[in-house]
């Protein structure tokens, strides 16, 4: 059983673009080879300038740095001048002035790093050239080398195969899925890292922000970063278009309308991991998962967080644990129940039985595994 995306499905959006041909392309090599030599090097060079500059560490170097990208074709080439800011950030530079230091990539080598599988310590296919030369050799001629060198280590990080942990990432984008308040990435580490090299589709329910435009999807770029080959879809009360980008995609739905998500799995479903990170409103919760967990594919998973509103009045909890019909414990305790439904006398299929193969239940959070639940159940022979 395949756990992860169908590539052929993922064809049905933009398949024709270079981002669409790299990411499903992996690191099949005649699937890579073709999709590089099928658009334009700049075309192609624009699509990995952007995914390096998204996974760059936040730069060390003490002073401004420019540093030169080549990437080539054959004969082909396209340089991109990036500037490395003391503190801040890694973007192009317009301005003319020369480069202190050269990287030099082939498309199809840097399109592996980019979108294969993760090759920790393995050989550099690149070129460099440190292009800096200084005017005295004394200790102020030299002094620009260790911003240098730090700059440059900031860039190569963006084009790594070696990819940070899951709690590294929700700290590095504002996520907060690990720290304070919750503790959740090394349990989606747990549950998540085998799907990490695949074309995986990822839907969160909830983006954060409230209602202003550019504020919030920390955990969308956390997932987006450690899917490298991923598509990530966040829907939200608000419109949170502005935090639209390459691989990124948000979507304005109410979750408690469940003809809206269900209109949102048609057109960009199935997904292979959906999490329901939004109002945490115990109705809404299940009105979500109902509509949503079909569209889930067999192998991937259904996360439900923050369960401790099972318990809250405000949030349409209930202080009594014994009465939860209207809960999401509620609903995780029924889920129980649906799992063995081939061992119930009377052989009940409703719900999500059926398609639920497992559960992983931790403080403040649900897995539900998606998968064909049909064992037959125990005899009844052995029941009496």
């Amino acid at each position: 059983m395949n756990t992860f995306s169908d590539p052929m499905a993922d064809r049905k959006v933009d398949s024709a673009t270079p981002i669409e041909c790299l990411r499903l392309a992996g690191d099949d090599t005649r699937s890579l080879h073709s999709a590089v030599h099928s658009f334009e090097l700049a075309d192609l060079t624009a699509v990995l300038v952007d995914e390096i500059l998204f996974r760059c560490d936040p730069p060390g170097n003490a002073e401004p740095v420019t540093i030169v990208l080549d990437v080539t074709r054959g004969e082909e080439r396209v340089s991109v001048p990036l500037l490395v800011q003391a503190g801040r950030s890694v973007g192009p530079n317009d301005a003319d002035g020369p480069a202190a230091f050269r990287i030099e990539y082939d498309v199809l080598d840097l399109a592996r790093e980019l979108f294969g599988p993760s090759t920790p310590g393995g050989p550099a296919n690149r070129r460099t050239e440190l292009r800096f030369v200084p005017e005295s050799m004394t200790v102020e001629g030299v002094r620009p080398l260790g911003s240098i060198m730090a700059a440059t280590s900031t860039v190569l990080t963006g084009c790594s195969s070696d990819h940070p942990g899951l709690a590294r990432l929700a700290v590095r984008h504002d996520s907060d899925k690990w720290g304070g308040l919750h503790w959740f990435a090394s349990l989606y580490e747990r549950h998540l890292r085998h799907l990490r090299d695949q074309p995986v589709r990822v839907l969160e329910i909830g983006i954060g922000g409230y209602d202003h435009p550019t504020l919030g999807g920390g955990s969308l770029k956390m997932w987006k970063h450690y899917f490298p080959r991923g598509l990530v879809f966040g829907v939200d009360l608000y419109d949170k278009s502005g935090l639209d980008q390459q691989r990124l995609h948000t979507l304005k739905a109410d979750q408690s309308d469940p003809a809206q998500m269900i209109e949102i799995a048609e057109k960009h479903g199935p997904f292979d991991i959906v999490i329901d990170d939004g109002s945490h409103i115990n109705e809404h919760v299940r009105t979500t998962f109902r509509a949503l967990f079909p569209h889930v594919r067999a192998g991937g998973l259904y996360v439900i967080e923050d369960l401790w509103t099972s318990y809250a009045p405000g949030f349409g909890g209930n202080e009594d644990p014994e009465v939860c019909d209207s809960t999401t414990l509620g609903l995780v305790k029924r889920l129980v129940d649906d799992l063995h439904y081939e061992e119930q006398p009377s052989k009940a299929t409703n719900a999500a039985g059926p398609s639920l193969a497992g559960m992983h239940l931790y403080r403040n959070i649900a897995f539900l595994e998606k998968g064909r639940n049909a064992e037959g159940g125990i005899p009844g022979w052995i029941r009496h």
